[in-house]
């Protein structure tokens, strides 16, 4: 689990593809003596494993679902991405609940300054915007942030200064493909209920069996 909050914006040096799979290689600020190999990092919001390190760096295989789903794929040499290492347990959780799994990509429409903040508009598939309410929360390529407005087919935040210029959100222009990860509760809620819809009951039983109790 991670939080959202952004440690470092690494750069890409490598990207080699094997296959549908890929092997990513990242130079990053955050202390190689404090990351073990099979360490899960965020890499621009997804969930990856470090599969080799050197002084300054750490190597990520990527599975094909994780190409196929997010935007790894079109990563170059010298492409920025936000990094951040898993959550701790006794940490404190600044951001929110974040599983680093891609829902899906989703594409900037529109910026507009604010007094100095960054309002950013993007669209996403119909199918997941269901996911999102105002004042929710939302993960754009791994960081944490508040929805601002919802429509059948997108969603805004708003980009205060400090975050605007410690992650890789100020290199964002129009077009440009994002991850996005929606809030998890949401989705456990409509798994739920689903039996509702097929004429079954959400009992305590349905509850238990899924963990909740």
């Amino acid at each position: 689990m991670f939080t959202g909050l952004i440690e470092d914006t690494g750069r890409v040096t490598a990207l080699s593809r094997r296959g549908e799979a890929g092997l990513l290689t990242v130079e990053t600020a955050i202390p190689m003596t404090e990351i073990a190999l099979g360490d899960s990092i965020a890499v621009n919001g997804a969930c990856l494993t470090v599969t080799e390190k050197g002084t300054r760096n750490a190597t990520f295989d990527v599975s094909p679902e994780s190409i196929a789903r997010t935007t790894i794929g079109n990563l170059r040499s010298g492409s920025r991405v936000n990094l951040e290492r898993a959550l701790k347990l006794g940490d404190r959780l600044g951001g929110h609940i974040v599983s680093g799994h891609i829902d899906c990509c989703g594409r900037l429409t529109r910026i507009e300054n604010r007094s100095g903040n960054h309002q950013l508009y993007f669209s996403l598939p119909v199918a997941h915007s269901r996911y999102l309410v105002e004042k929710g929360s939302v993960t754009i390529d791994g960081i944490s942030l508040t929805v601002n407005s919802v429509s059948q087919d997108g969603f805004s935040v708003n980009i205060i200064p400090l975050t605007f210029a410690k992650t890789t959100l100020e290199l964002i222009r129009v077009g440009d493909e994002v991850n996005i990860e929606t809030d998890i509760i949401g989705k456990y809620v409509e798994r739920l209920l689903q039996p509702l819809k097929t004429g079954g009951n959400l009992s305590m039983r349905t509850l238990a069996e899924n963990g909740f109790i």
